[in-house]
């Protein structure tokens, strides 16, 4: 993973380079200041003590300036280097996450993926920073430090490298459980804000049930539980620093004492011996990071972990090679013997053989469950259908490009979604750079330009977090302005009146009229009252077919579709209407119940 990951790095590699160059640099000022203590301390002996310590605090102050510059520059470019790492991270995963099927999304949830995006995007950059701009250059500080106490005292370099591999050791002993514990927040906190962004998206239900409280304490006891992990690998990787700090105190000591022995027998100079504490001081560190590298490379894998599993997951629905874009449609549509299911044990559509001609408006009606809406979305290719083939204009959907296609068929759900914008971002979402003129129209055809006249800031007004400062009839309204201004040769209307009140609902159904007028379009409802007008009335009961024709032809049929229409106006309408009733006459009877 890593080596696949190193893609995203290869187009910062002069950044890299440079970061490196600057480090490096740094790894050798700091090598080279133990031997100017040495010669420092060495000067006191000497003829001109006071000028080899002027000479020796001048060059310390010129290194240290020349560290702090290279510190800064380093700094400023990792940032800038990380930052765009990340932004390369987070363009892939966020393109793919738009491109894969609406089954990885129902799969996943909102909040387990976007802890999954930040989380693993934040631990792999921050993993790749520790790697290459701090372990690098303390491998170059390392080679640099034992060559210069090998060449000054190789017994003393011998007595303190006998010290060098336990902090290693005691890394590479604490690393599994860290992983572990890695691991393990990972997947709480995953869990932990999928679950709450769930409850902040269904705060209403939350609060009908009183439940408050209870989300209130199940969050906080579960990030509670969280930071007790977190607490207690703090207090392990506690004790793993100290041990490790113990054991440079101890290659300290050492060097004292055994430095101390050498210079009273004048084989080692006071300034050698203070050189060799101040490597002593730098070297422990450069080892600890290097001791620390098999634990950063497993944490980046977990990271990694997060973010394949977003790049790689399945797409089964994918443009096919060779797929040619949508022409302008008519809305011509053939459902050819479809059948699909969402697995293959459980069928939901069975050899459902529909042709719909251009400019036909078809309402669709039957239980729940019946399959009203898998077919639309087999007719926007959110899924494949598991045999037959879906045509538009006589083209199979499998050999038009996805963007293509949606960007002709208009979609009213009954929950319309708004976002947190303005009314006019909101509608203009269906045709980005719309004129004002034209988002005004299509709100007039809507019958929302009068209710949007008297919000605050009129058409600039945010309309809140889906919608939810608009009742849910301003909101129909506005979705289907967003439809009128894209102008779809096909639409597919959701039962978008059946959450609506009865003047909400007349408002509402004479927008309708607006919007499908020409178009083909297809109508699921569940209140036979937004139905009776439609050319054709298919009625779908477990996946089939079971009566089709206009609703006077239903009516006089007296099958299931009757039996539902005398269900919703029983006791509204009189025992002997007769089932021939004119359908004017009928829906007016129906809408008045």
């Amino acid at each position: 993973m890593l080596i696949r990951a190193s893609a995203f790095l290869r187009p910062h590699r002069l950044a890299i380079l440079g970061i490196l160059g600057v480090a490096l640099c740094i790894a050798a000022f700091n090598a080279v200041e133990p031997l100017i203590l040495k010669r420092v301390f060495d000067g006191f002996d000497s003829a001109q003590p006071l000028k080899i310590l002027a000479y020796g605090a001048g060059g310390l102050v010129v290194l240290g300036l020349l560290r702090e510059l290279g510190t800064g520059a380093s700094n400023w470019l990792t940032w800038r280097t990380r930052l765009k790492i990340h932004y390369a991270l987070q363009e892939s995963t966020v393109e793919r996450l738009h491109t894969l099927p609406l089954s990885f999304h129902r799969n996943e949830g909102v909040g387990a993926v976007m802890t999954r995006l930040d989380r693993g995007i934040q631990g792999f950059v921050g993993a790749v920073s520790e790697l290459a701009f701090n372990v690098v250059p303390a491998v170059v500080y390392l080679g640099l430090s034992l060559a210069v106490m090998f060449r000054m005292e190789w017994r003393l370099a011998l007595a303190i490298l006998a010290f060098v591999p336990l902090p290693a050791l005691i890394a590479r002993r604490a690393a599994p459980e860290q992983i572990r514990r890695e691991r393990d927040l990972m997947e709480r906190w995953v869990k932990i804000y999928a679950r709450f962004n769930e409850v902040l998206s269904g705060i209403v239900t939350v609060k009908s049930f009183a439940m408050e409280g209870r989300e209130r304490t199940r969050f906080l006891s579960d990030v509670n539980d969280a930071n007790g992990v977190v607490v207690r690998g703090v207090g392990i990787d506690a004790g793993t620093g100290a041990a490790q700090n113990l054991v440079v105190m101890l290659a300290r000591v050492a060097a004292i004492g055994f430095g101390g022995w050498l210079i009273t027998r004048h084989q080692l100079s006071v300034g050698s011996l203070v050189a060799f504490l101040g490597y002593v001081g730098g070297l422990f560190g450069p080892v600890q990071g290097l001791s620390g590298i098999y634990k950063t490379l497993q944490t980046a894998s977990v990271s990694l972990e997060q973010v394949f599993a977003i790049l790689d997951a399945p797409d089964h629905l994918c443009d096919l090679p060779g797929a040619a874009p949508a022409p302008a449609l008519t809305g011509s549509i053939h459902f050819d013997h479809v059948s699909f299911g969402y697995s293959a044990d459980a069928p939901l559509l069975h050899e459902l053989d529909i042709q719909v001609k251009a400019g036909e408006r078809v309402a669709m009606v039957g239980p729940s469950g019946a399959g009203k809406s898998t077919l639309m979305s087999l007719l926007c290719r959110f899924y494949d259908p598991t045999s037959g083939t879906v045509r538009v204009d006589g083209q199979d959907v499998r050999h038009l490009q996805q963007q293509t296609l949606r960007q002709q068929i208009g979609v009213v759900m009954q929950d319309a979604l708004l976002f947190n914008e303005s009314v006019r971002d909101n509608i203009g979402y269906g045709k980005p750079g719309a004129h004002l003129d034209e988002i005004v129209a299509a709100a007039k055809a809507a019958n929302a330009h009068e209710f949007i006249l008297k919000l605050p800031q009129g058409y600039d007004t945010s309309v809140g977090e889906r919608g939810n400062r608009l009742s849910m009839g301003e909101r129909q309204r506005v979705a289907i302005a967003r439809s009128l201004l894209k102008n779809p040769p096909i639409l597919i209307l959701d039962e978008p009146t059946s959450a609506l009140d009865a003047e909400s609902e007349a408002l509402v159904q004479e927008a309708l009229l607006h919007l499908t007028r020409g178009r083909t379009t297809f109508a699921i409802a569940h209140r036979l009252s937004t139905v009776i007008d439609s050319d054709r009335i298919l009625v779908l009961r477990g996946g089939r077919i079971i009566e089709e024709g206009s609703h006077r032809a239903l009516m006089a049929l007296n099958g299931y579709y009757a039996s539902l229409v005398r269900k919703q106006t029983q006791g509204l309408l009189p025992p002997n209407l007769s089932a021939d009733v004119e359908p004017a006459a009928e829906l007016a009877l129906v809408k008045a119940g």
